[in-house]
């Protein structure tokens, strides 16, 4: 029994209970309820809670409900990331040792404004990530050890970053993807590098999201990620640890994104497209279905 199990494809769903499920989440947990029957595959459930500051019990209540109701059936229990902080700091710990992280100490606001000024003072923009965030000064990478440790050892808040240019320089060959999605598909290139040096763990929050789901894809053998187009670019940075980390790499599916009313991407905000309020409009399960286009 055991042995056919890990034969099989593994496919999850992974949402995170920090508000209620909308449109796109279904769409995105029927999708990989289609796809893993359709293949005889495992399908799991992850609960990311790693953000313990909005991540609720009554929330994460709410998605299994919503999620029973769709009858989508998931093997159980499902993985929560809270109980699984061990696993994510021992990862961080062996980039620590190997060099290839670095804490920083920079606030947000002070990020913003040392943006601001060089933009204004060399008239260019500064390097911005794929979501449009700036990339992070490159003051705290050359830090002096001694002033790092010393900085360290007082208490000062930090986040842990990746230096991206030193994890790319460990690489024998370029990294890609298998990609089998509604946009680009079959090998895409990744490109790590134009996320600079990105949080892998933060003093208010043990682990990031990119280290986290790297982690646990490959802990749970998942075979084929099925997530929203929004995170296609995201890929790169999952694909640079896996290969630091000595990780499997899953086959990606990058899916359609459902819009909202201004015909934007979703978010928890949308109140009336959460399947919460769908449900208490009389929506039944084959109605979500058919506006999601499945």
């Amino acid at each position: 029994m055991i042995d056919s199990l890990r034969q099989k494809p593994v496919f999850r769903f992974a949402p995170s209970p920090n508000g209620l499920l909308h449109l796109g989440h279904a769409f995105s947990a029927l999708l990989n309820q289609n796809m893993a029957q359709a293949l005889d595959a495992r399908l799991l459930l992850r609960i990311e809670d790693i953000d313990l500051s909005r991540c609720t019990p009554a929330l994460e209540a709410a998605i299994l409900s919503d999620l029973d109701w769709l009858g989508i059936e998931f093997e159980q229990p499902p993985r929560r990331q809270s109980d699984h902080f061990g696993d994510y700091r021992a990862a961080l710990d062996g980039l620590i040792a190997a060099e290839l992280v670095y804490p920083s100490f920079m606030t947000r606001g002070e990020v913003k404004a040392h943006v601001a000024a060089f933009e204004a003072r060399e008239g260019r923009p500064w390097p911005r990530d794929p979501d449009g965030s700036p990339h992070y000064p490159p003051s705290d990478r050359g830090l002096p050890m001694e002033e790092r440790q010393k900085r360290l050892a007082c208490g000062m808040k930090h986040a842990w970053r990746l230096d991206m240019a030193a994890a790319i320089a460990r690489l024998d060959a370029p990294l890609s993807w298998q990609e089998t999605g509604d946009g680009q598909t079959g090998t895409i290139a990744a490109d790590p590098a134009a996320w600079g040096d990105v949080v892998l763990s933060r003093s208010d929050a043990p682990s990031s999201y990119h280290l986290s789901v790297s982690l646990d894809d490959a802990l749970q053998g998942v075979t084929h990620v099925v997530r929203g187009l929004d995170l296609f670019h995201a890929t790169s940075v999952h694909r640079l640890l896996q290969q630091l980390l000595g990780l499997p790499a899953p086959v990606y599916h990058h899916h359609r994104l459902i819009p909202g009313p201004d015909g934007r991407k979703l978010s928890k905000s949308f109140g009336d497209t959460g399947l919460s309020a769908l449900r208490q409009a009389g929506a039944s399960p084959a109605d979500i279905r058919r506006l999601v286009g499945l």
